[in-house]
């Protein structure tokens, strides 16, 4: 489940809990209700957990001679920068 699957199920336990008024038997529905919107949230925060917690690396390949070492040719020349790294633009 990611952020949309669980912000869709607090919307429809949302609906349940407070704009259904009908009566179903044997079945509360401002319970069932609850219970979505309990497992939209738990489900909301493990996705933004796991999306803080993912490394995020881009992988640049350098043609431009000023950004490559002598050694190497600049036509071979790959390399994984964190997003923050960039190299100013200019």
């Amino acid at each position: 489940m990611r952020i949309g699957g669980s912000l869709f199920l607090i919307a429809v336990g949302a609906i349940l809990k407070w704009a259904v008024t009908d009566h179903v038997n044997n079945v509360d529905l401002a319970a069932v209700g609850v219970i979505l919107m309990i497992v939209g949230l738990a489900g909301l925060i493990i996705s933004l957990a796991l999306m803080m917690s993912r490394r995020r690396t881009d992988i640049i390949h350098h043609s431009n001679p000023r950004f490559v070492e002598p050694v190497v040719p600049a036509e071979s020349r790959t390399t994984y920068v964190e997003p923050t790294a960039y190299p100013p633009h200019g």
